[in-house]
This record gives C-alpha cells, sequence and structure tokens, in this order.
C-alpha cells in the first residue's frame, strides 16, 4: 500500500505538487492521470525518495523509502526506460541490480523470461528499441518479486502484442493481491487496465474514484432512441413524464432514465424500436471534462491547421523544466 498524506513540493516559486493525499491499496490497478505539468511524474519521483517534498510525506507499506531494508523487494518501479548503463548487457543490467539488492542470481533469468528478453540476455542495452527498453524496465521493477508495483507510461514502444502483455501482467499481478500504480497518457489503454483512477490537475487531487463512478460523475450517459413511429413514441413518452430531446436524423435522446424502462413502455404500447441503445461516454472525454480547467498547455488549430504561419500553439510564458518529461531536482537543474 501506498499513502501520501499532504504531500507538496516547491520548485522556487512553482509549485509542483500540492497537498496531495490519497491511498493506492493493494488488489486492484490503480491509474494515475493528469494533463502534462500536472505533477505527476514529480509526485511518483517522491514516492521513490528520488525528489523530498516540501511538506508531506509518502509511506511505502507503513514506512519512508529510504527506511526499507531492501527496497526492491518492497516496491519495484519503472519510470525511466532509458536509465540503465547502455554498455551492459540486460543479462548484467539486472545481475547488478540483483547484487546490490540481495537477490539470487537465477531470478535473473526468471524475469528475463517474463518479460521475453531471454534471447537477447547477452546484447548491451544500448542498442534495444524502445520497446525492448521499457521491457527490460519492466524486468527490473520485478525483480525482486516486490509487493508494490509503480509504472510511469509502461506501453511507451510495446507492439500490440506488447501491449497486450503488459495489460494483462499488472491485471495479474493486482489479482495477486500487489498494489499496482499506473501512469499513462493513453485512455483507451488504461480504460482497459485500471480499476480505479487518481486523477490530478496543477498538483492538486481532482480525483479519487473508481473507473465507473469517474466516468458517470464526469459525463452524460444518455438513451439513444430511433423508431418509424416517432410521434407516437414522443407521446408516450411525454405522458410517462420523460423528458426527450429530439436530434437530427431522428433520433431521440433521453436522460434519466434506464434503457429496460424505455424499452417496456415502447412495448406496452406496441412500438416498433428500430434502435434502443445506453450511450455512456469514454474515459478520455469524462476526462477533459474533469481537467478542461487545469490544462496548462493549450493546442490551437488554424487556417490549414497553422501551416499558413498562423499560431500552432498557446504554452503561455516561458517556463522552462516546468514539463512533466524533465524536472529540476530539488530546484537546482541538472
Amino acid at each position: 500500500m501506498i499513502e501520501l498524506e499532504g504531500l507538496t513540493k516547491r520548485f522556487g516559486e512553482k509549485v509542483a505538487v500540492d497537498e496531495l493525499t490519497f491511498t493506492v491499496r493493494p488488489g486492484i490497478v490503480t491509474g494515475f492521470l493528469g494533463p502534462n505539468g500536472a505533477g505527476k511524474s514529480t509526485t511518483m519521483r517522491m514516492m521513490l525518495g528520488l525528489d523530498h517534498p516540501t511538506a508531506g510525506e509518502v509511506r511505502i507499506d507503513g514506512e519512508h523509502y529510504d527506511r526499507l531494508k531492501d527496497p526492491l523487494t518492497a516496491i519495484g518501479a519503472l519510470l525511466d526506460a532509458k536509465a540503465m548503463h547502455g554498455g551492459r548487457s540486460a543479462y548484467n543490467h539486472l545481475l547488478c541490480l540483483a547484487q546490490s539488492n540481495g537477490i539470487p542470481a537465477p531470478r535473473v533469468d526468471e524475469v528475463l523470461d517474463t518479460v521475453g528478453l531471454t534471447a537477447v540476455a547477452g546484447k548491451k542495452a544500448k542498442g534495444f528499441s524502445l520497446g525492448m527498453g521499457q521491457r527490460l524496465g519492466i524486468a527490473g521493477a520485478l525483480l525482486g518479486d516486490p509487493r508494490i508495483l509503480m509504472f510511469d507510461e509502461p506501453v511507451n514502444g510495446l507492439d500490440p502484442e506488447g501491449i497486450h502483455w503488459i495489460r494483462h501482467l499488472m491485471k495479474s499481478l493486482a489479482a495477486q493481491g500487489r498494489t499496482v500504480f499506473v501512469s499513462s497518457h493513453l485512455m483507451s489503454e488504461m480504460a482497459l487496465t485500471a480499476d480505479h483512477l487518481v486523477v490530478i490537475g496543477q498538483g492538486r487531487l481532482l480525483a479519487d474514484t473508481s473507473m465507473a463512478d469517474f466516468i458517470r460523475e464526469n459525463s452524460r450517459s444518455y438513451v439513444r432512441l430511433r423508431t418509424p413511429q416517432r410521434e407516437r413514441l414522443l407521446d408516450v413518452l411525454h405522458a410517462n413524464g420523460v423528458t426527450v430531446v429530439e436530434t437530427a436524423g431522428g433520433v431521440l435522446e433521453v436522460d434519466g432514465h434506464p434503457s429496460e424502462r424505455l424499452g417496456e413502455l415502447a412495448s406496452e404500447h406496441r412500438i416498433v424500436l428500430h434502435e434502443l441503445s445506453p450511450q455512456q461516454a469514454s474515459l478520455e472525454e469524462a476526462f477533459m471534462q474533469l481537467t478542461a480547467a487545469s490544462v496548462e498547455y493549450h493546442a490551437h488549430t488554424g487556417p490549414a491547421d497553422g501551416l499558413s504561419g498562423g499560431p500552432v500553439a498557446d504554452p503561455g510564458p516561458p517556463r522552462p523544466g516546468w514539463g512533466e518529461s524533465w524536472q529540476p531536482r530539488d530546484g537546482k537543474g541538472v
């Protein structure tokens, strides 16, 4: 379990993380979402003791990270697939991690097999593709057979088979009772993987809820109906207190009433329905609805998508160093 309490990080006058309090629980996959610059990477670095909080604290199974005796057996993480010595082979990279954490050497072969890199175990990491680097990073996270796993953009560079594999790996780890915390910008993949969501914007907590509740609370759900007896259906619905929105193509939309009840009303009055379909927003639509006011960088389209010389983006005043992909370390830069 990961517990954050009042976690805050400032870089000079910039508040990157603002009093975050939430708990990542075992047995489920928890997704970590937020627009670019929301503070996700900084939050995950503080969880691992790579950045020190200005205020608040993080506990890993009740302990601060720097007090863990064998950290890789408690929490495994993939934050940057390129964080490895390119001159070492995949095997030797993992062996160094194993030896420094008291992990038996045979475990290296096990995780290489798990991530599908056995055939290239002797090759230097600098020759790996992005997807192979991701697999090696995941192998490092799994090396200590930890109770907690953290992944930042784990599907970057993976082919469809690899994406399918990591999705099921995370679900399998959660089903074993482990804590799985994953950050990703791929909403379609997150919708298939996560059971619970933590959403932040401008460093502040926006949501801490189940996937189903998040979508329901941040989007419109309605029932779509089509019928050749449109006027008759309208009369029946109005007589039963059902408010209807009439849209193009003769389609009717109804909010606040289950599709079962609407179908029963049509059947009772012998009205033929060509369509009766509940409509639910996607995770992406719900996310954009919730975070609209928290987006720091807005792109704009102009004539010919900005190719005519018009503006293509409005990043606001220059703020070097505050993107999600690069963060100064305790205000000292790199």
